[in-house]
């Protein structure tokens, strides 16, 4: 005889993997910058972007998340890059969503206005001088979407032998 009483579902014998799932934006000016956010919870320089929370889309997070540290109301974009980060002690890897947010206008960079819990500080720079700023992955899905059409797909922010660019 049964356990599971007419109408219930049994417990799952297993458990599903959660894999984090993060989404960045490549806001970009004029003549080749991009914007750059110093954040206050670690070193270095990053790009707007975080969490993709449960049941948000990485796009949904992508916007979400550029509203909140500075302040830009991003309403197009195109997925540019996927980098599978595999776990290691202490990070739980995941997913890292990366759109191209298109080019602004001075003025519209003009307005950017930080949230100074999370950011200390902001800056539109030409993308060779931002590049060594930024952390290695992120530099690294940076580097390979910026001046692709394609969908570019990595792990731990490098080409895989196989996967065509």
């Amino acid at each position: 005889m049964s356990d599971v009483n007419a109408g219930e579902l049994p417990e799952p014998a297993f458990v599903l993997p959660t894999i984090p799932a993060s989404a960045g934006a490549l806001v970009r000016g004029r003549k080749g910058r991009l914007l750059i956010l110093k954040p206050t919870y670690k070193g270095g320089w990053t790009i707007p972007g975080g969490i993709v929370e449960i049941g948000e889309s990485p796009w949904d997070a992508c916007r979400r998340e550029t509203k909140e540290e500075c302040g830009l109301d991003i309403t197009t974009g195109r997925l540019v890059c996927v980098d599978f980060l595999r776990p290691r002690p202490g990070r739980p890897g995941g997913m890292r969503f990366l759109f191209d947010c298109g080019v602004y206008d001075d003025t519209v960079l003009d307005t950017v206005v930080i949230q100074p819990v999370e950011i200390t500080e902001s800056r539109i720079l030409p993308i060779d001088t931002a590049l060594p700023l930024l952390s290695g992955p992120v530099r690294r899905r940076v580097r390979a979407a910026w001046k692709t059409k394609r969908v570019r797909y990595l792990e731990d922010g490098r080409p895989v032998p196989g996967i065509s660019p």
